[in-house]
């Protein structure tokens, strides 16, 4: 209980902030509107008002709260017009693409670690590469793929690929030369080849460091996957909810797709730390 109230308090702040942001940033629509009915506003009225717009440039939490509500609990979850739909479209992209960087990044790494040439060639290419603003890449992704008859879920996977594969390159880099110079020695003594060497010493040793960058690459996977839809004109998926409302002015759909994102994001990462913890302690880890 103790360990809860520091982190209330820090909900109840931002919850506060946002309510205060709302009437601020909504109020000049509700003093035009009452200008023009002749009418002047109290205070109640106004922060009333504010709260309840139907196209509020900033939606109080309560209206992203019924709409989230409403696209969820309301409706089935094969309706086209339902978030939990659109979050499976996105979560299939991520999690394809999050599986093919997390290939990409370990093997590159093993590469690395074992070949000099590689990690002269290619990890300054892989630093390099993520220089390139993705939403830039994303549309000539797409473009590409769809010339050579690739279209649909594998595009978007491809972006998501993208942005994931760095974390895990550069965490399991670090993870498999974790081991200290005594250690490896002690394998030597002991006659072990390359290959033993790396299952039962380098692999292990990694496995804190690679935990932590799958949490950072999976957050990005989800990130290019939304990235992903936007320029496709895509009508399924949490990009398409968000393109759908910056057309139509529709900021409580809008917000509603970007919270149903950051809760879909805590929870890839809330399992790969459950996952990371139950590991460890079998390996004596934790």
């Amino acid at each position: 209980m103790r360990n809860l109230v520091p982190v209330l308090t820090v909900v109840a702040a931002i919850f506060a902030i946002w309510y205060l942001a709302a009437i601020w940033l909504n109020a000049p629509w509700a003093y035009d509107k009452a200008t023009r009915a002749g009418v002047e506003l109290s205070a109640v009225e106004l922060v009333a008002d504010t709260w309840a717009q139907d196209k509020p440039k900033l939606p109080a939490p309560h209206q992203v709260a019924v709409e989230i509500w409403d696209t969820t609990v309301e409706k089935k979850i094969t309706s086209k017009r339902s978030l939990v739909w659109h979050s499976w479209v996105t979560l299939s992209a991520t999690l394809l693409g999050f599986a093919l960087g997390t290939g990409l990044g370990i093997l590159l790494a093993v590469g690395i670690v074992y070949n000099t040439v590689m990690d002269r060639s290619v990890m300054p290419w892989v630093i390099t590469s993520q220089t390139i603003p993705i939403l830039a890449l994303a549309p000539m992704i797409i473009v590409v793929l769809n010339a050579v008859g690739i279209s649909g879920l594998l595009p978007k996977a491809m972006i998501s690929m993208y942005l994931s594969f760095f974390p895990v390159v550069v965490g399991m880099v670090k993870g498999l030369r974790s081991p200290e110079v005594m250690q490896l020695d002690q394998m030597r003594t002991w006659n072990a080849n390359a290959s033993q060497t790396f299952w039962r010493l380098r692999l292990p040793a990694s496995m804190p460091y690679l935990f932590a960058s799958l949490k950072v690459g999976v957050a990005a996977s989800l990130v290019g996957a939304i990235v992903g839809e936007l320029p496709t004109g895509a009508v399924a998926g949490l990009g398409a909810r968000l393109l759908a409302g910056s057309y139509y002015g529709q900021t409580i759909q809008i917000w509603s797709a970007l919270i149903m994102a950051a809760a879909l994001a805590a929870l890839l990462v809330a399992i790969i730390g459950l996952i990371e913890r139950i590991m460890l302690a079998r390996m004596g880890m934790a």
